[in-house]
């Protein structure tokens, strides 16, 4: 399965090469450009029933993620699950639940996001969805493309795990050979 995902990615032109600023401030040679899969209705399905294939028995309510590319997600694998799908927008240095979205108490939430790096943005729903004393079942990405295990606290669900290089700012080669330092995105 894991091939004919990096598939999806090849053939969306998805997979870019260059120097790169994540969003987690960290550098890479390599960006995933989930949007150029996301464009793809019939590959967002099939990741998403991937994702809500592997959680169907967790007893989830209701499906969240963060802005941007976890409102497709959320919305995919809600309607997969046959769940609503909410998102947590940018709020201070986290995140929080607007439009109207709810939590309730000890309502079972699955979490989804694009591609896993640092972690950083699924923290931030995590904590999101406690603040409104939900459950989270467990979390499901389209690419776990961090270094080291990310500790979540529950059960992570990746359709492809990949091993990419990053570089801290002041320890990236592509920095010191000069090479143009790019930030893709609309972030």
């Amino acid at each position: 399965m894991a091939t004919e995902v990096e598939k999806i990615f090849v053939d969306s032109g998805a997979v870019l090469q260059g120097h790169f600023l994540l969003t987690s401030g960290l550098h890479s040679p390599h960006y995933w450009e989930k949007f150029k899969v996301l464009q793809h209705p019939r590959y967002t399905e099939q990741l998403c029933r991937m994702i809500a294939h592997h959680f169907r028995e967790s007893g989830a309510q209701v499906v969240a993620g963060p802005t941007v590319g976890g409102v497709i997600l959320a919305f995919e694998v809600a309607r997969e699950l046959g769940l609503r799908g909410i998102f947590a927008e940018r709020e201070g240095d986290g995140r929080a639940f607007k439009r109207g979205f709810h939590i309730g108490h000890d309502e079972r939430v699955l979490v989804v996001d694009d591609v896993l790096t640092t972690g950083q943005s699924i923290r931030e729903v995590l904590e999101a969805v406690k603040k409104l004393g939900g459950k989270v079942v467990g979390v499901g990405v389209m690419v776990d493309r961090s270094q080291a295990d990310v500790a979540l606290g529950v059960p992570l669900f990746s359709c492809h795990k990949v091993s990419v290089v990053t570089y801290k700012p002041e320890e990236c080669p592509l920095c010191r050979a000069g090479v143009p330092l790019v930030r893709p995105g609309g972030g």
